[in-house]
């Protein structure tokens, strides 16, 4: 007999179901999605204070803007288990190095790895610190990408303890380069509840772990990524937008 986390997870790695169509950049959000960029550049981020960010925005388009890799915008809606969708656009120069934090521990790494025949846990489309992507999706500077992901978030119990490792699936224009990827505890340093943390985002800590709910986060690592048409599909009712101290 198969023990029920490893069934749980057996049948979400192979969910036929997920498979986006990215063929035609930028993608309409579903109707169900929460929006937190959208075509004229409304946006429901902060700053890793909870204030307002400083990443300009013109456009629908929102820009890194850098601060000693400390300058992550962190948007307003938490969640537990969701679909995630992120458009950018790679600077020129510069290793292009960004990515996606979803629930601030867990980063779908950004980074210019055009061309690059073998790649690594470090390179565009990655589970930094968990797994390579399955192959490299990654276009050339000056061209939209895309992701696409399924984010389960691991379960913990009343002590904060993972009973049950999270997973995730990520398609990268068009291509899937991350397939039911377990993971466990976070495992880098630099992630934003580790190196640069605020009251802000130490309450947000907390409470992540009693509830397994969560932001997602747009990285600074020192270059001027663009970003633009981005939302998150909630797959349960556990979603809510986050207002500290009751505000």
């Amino acid at each position: 007999m198969v023990p029920a986390i490893l069934l749980s997870l057996t049948l979400l790695s192979a969910d036929p179901s997920f498979k986006p169509d990215q063929s035609n950049l930028p993608v309409t959000p579903p109707k169900a999605a929460t929006v937190l960029l959208d075509e004229k550049g409304k946006h429901s981020f902060v700053s890793m204070a909870g204030e307002k960010i400083d990443w300009p925005v013109q456009d629908g388009v929102i820009v890194s803007t850098p601060k000693k890799n400390q300058n992550h915008i962190v948007s307003k809606l938490h969640f537990k288990d969701a679909d995630i969708h992120v458009e950018f656009l790679l600077p020129d120069k510069g290793p292009a190095n960004s990515g996606v934090y979803i629930h601030g521990h867990y980063e779908v790494q950004i980074l210019n790895s055009f061309g690059k025949e073998k790649v690594t846990q470090e390179d565009a489309g990655a589970l930094y610190g968990f797994a390579p992507p399955l192959e490299n999706a990654c276009r050339k500077p000056g061209e939209w990408q895309v992701f696409d992901i399924r984010y389960r978030a691991p379960r913990r119990d009343e002590s904060g303890k993972i009973v049950e490792n999270g997973t995730v699936t990520v398609w990268y224009n068009g291509k899937k380069v991350q397939d039911g990827t377990p993971f466990g505890e976070p495992k880098s340093t630099f992630h934003p509840f580790r190196f640069g943390t605020t009251p802000y985002l130490e309450k947000i800590r907390d409470q992540q772990k009693k509830t397994m709910t969560g932001p997602v986060f747009l990285q600074d690592h020192g270059n001027p990524v663009k970003f633009r048409n981005i939302w998150v599909l909630p797959a349960d009712e556990r979603a809510f937008t986050y207002e500290p101290d009751g505000k």
